[in-house]
């Protein structure tokens, strides 16, 4: 009996950026090499400084890269969603974990080993032009938060950060706002940076000069209004 993953596999595998340019020969490869696995909110999935080198494809759900310090005040770097992978730093050079990846919702994963992903790269060179991209990407997105925190205050991070959920989740509009969820404090405060009681203030400002309204269950953010 085939795995089955196997059996969709190469449709599976033909919607993730990273293989999208793979022969069908390939991506049944890669579905029979690939090993299923489902999360449950807050699993985690390896943690910051582990000594693994496995490759993840997000299949369903959504997961976030932490750190954390001797607190335990966690600082999120970033999120990955339906056809992200992470795990690749490791994969390349041997070394630990750079950071710890919890499941933000319920999420299917697929794992993919170090010697078989390098055995793909050595048939089809253009997987790793593909990584490569991605990290490039990646790296913008880091000089963006480094740039941030070094340059604007909490209330123009959290204004910042709130629109960036709006974008990543196609938000709905109305009346000149996105609709988005609320987020608690802990959360905002993980997502750039700050204590608790900075985004309190942050979002009073916020309320304040009606860059963003509270409504039911969700947040009205403000498309482009600015704070100053």
């Amino acid at each position: 009996m085939k795995p089955p993953l196997l059996e969709e596999g190469k449709h599976i595998f033909k919607t993730i950026s990273l293989f999208k340019n793979l022969s069908d020969k390939y991506l049944l490869l890669l579905a029979e090499n690939c090993k299923v696995i489902h999360k449950k909110r807050g699993d985690v999935i390896f943690y910051q400084s582990d000594y693994s080198s496995d490759l993840y494809i997000v299949f369903e759900g959504c997961l976030k890269a932490s750190l954390f310090n001797e607190d335990g005040e966690e600082f999120v770097i970033t999120c990955f969603k339906k056809g992200d992978f992470f795990g690749e730093l490791s994969l390349l050079d041997g070394e630990t974990r750079s950071a710890t990846i919890i499941a933000d919702e319920n999420a299917t994963l697929g794992v993919l080993s170090r010697d078989k992903f390098l055995e793909l790269i050595n048939h089809e060179p253009v997987i790793a032009v593909e990584m490569l991209r991605a990290m490039a990407q990646r790296l913008r997105r880091t000089d963006s938060i480094v740039s941030s925190l070094a340059f604007l205050d909490v209330s123009e991070r959290l204004l910042g950060l709130l629109r960036d959920f709006a974008h990543l989740d196609n938000a709905q509009k109305k009346e000149g706002y996105y609709v988005i969820k609320k987020y608690t404090q802990k959360e905002l405060a993980a997502r750039i940076g700050a204590s608790r009681e900075a985004i309190s203030k942050a979002m009073k400002i916020l309320f304040f000069k009606k860059l963003v309204l509270e409504e039911g269950k969700n947040f009205l953010v403000s498309e482009n209004k600015k704070i100053f």
